[in-house]
């Protein structure tokens, strides 16, 4: 029995057919497809490697499987045996990336290949519902939320940092005392995609448009000051940035949230997000 050749590192000639992949699912797709749109299949300009599996015919053209190595590992399409082909391929060296995440399918079923060598996982998240949005806010977007100013981000980064923190469930600061993680966020803060409202010079709300194709924008980083939760701002202070992304960008709105989180999903849905999808994550 003819048997297909493994995942291997997909390049330039190969853009079409990611193309293809991604066009297929743009809001499960997003960041991946936000990289790939600015640096094509490059690995150096991407911060990772497209790996693929052919379809059927072989070099017909198309991909039978699709997988984002980087930071994240973040399968993309396949069956059973691209998984497989994924997982021999990612135990073929030490592990680089910090989590899984994408479909849930996918993420769970990569990660039953991947377990008995990279397990366990500090955290598995296998129900996150997956959501979007393309029309006006549900509810009233607050006014007060605005994009970060470079010269704030002092101001911004311990909300940020808290968040990551909560979220995550370690210090993003860990690792070389920050420096990475401050970059990052004085990325975004410079790219117009972090947003807050300030209330006494602190940060009271923040949100980041985590990921932008052309298509969608994934909001992420969603966080309410302790002291200030429980009066809407959440619900009000992400419809803003929903809105800036539908009405100011023409891009569809997306975020996927944690299965138990029903105060935070109540809240998603009165803004107007539905559920498209659901994605997983596995935390190492």
């Amino acid at each position: 029995m003819l048997r297909l050749a493994g995942a291997r590192v997909l390049d330039e000639r190969d853009l079409a057919a990611v193309q293809s992949v991604l066009q297929g699912d743009p809001v499960a797709s997003c960041m991946v497809a936000a990289r790939v749109e600015i640096a094509g299949t490059d690995p150096w300009r991407l911060g990772g490697e497209l790996w693929g599996t052919e379809g059927r015919p072989v070099r017909s053209g198309r991909l039978g499987g699709l997988c984002f190595a980087g930071p994240n590992l973040i399968p993309l399409s396949g069956g059973r045996s691209a998984l497989r082909s994924f997982a021999d391929r990612a135990l073929r060296r030490h592990r680089m990336c910090s989590s899984l995440v994408g479909p849930a399918d996918l993420v769970m079923g990569l990660w039953q290949e991947l377990e008995p060598v990279w397990g366990p996982a500090r955290e598995v998240r296998s129900h996150q519902p997956l959501l979007a949005m393309g029309g006006s806010p549900g509810i009233s977007p607050d006014p007060l939320v605005r994009p970060v100013r470079p010269e704030e981000l002092d101001r911004y980064l311990p909300a940020a940092i808290a968040m990551f923190t909560e979220e995550v469930g370690i210090d993003p600061r860990l690792d070389d005392g920050g420096a990475g993680y401050r970059a990052r966020v004085a990325e975004l803060i410079a790219g117009g995609r972090a947003f807050a409202r300030f209330e006494g010079g602190d940060v009271v709300f923040k949100a980041e448009i985590g990921a932008l194709s052309a298509q969608v924008g994934q909001i992420q980083g969603v966080w309410v000051h302790p002291e200030r939760r429980g009066h809407g701002l959440g619900a009000t202070g992400t419809a803003a940035v929903a809105d800036r992304l539908v009405r100011g960008l023409g891009r569809t709105a997306s975020l996927y949230v944690n299965g138990y989180n029903a105060p935070a999903r109540a809240a998603y849905r009165r803004i107007g997000f539905a559920e498209v999808g659901r994605y997983a994550t596995v935390l190492f």
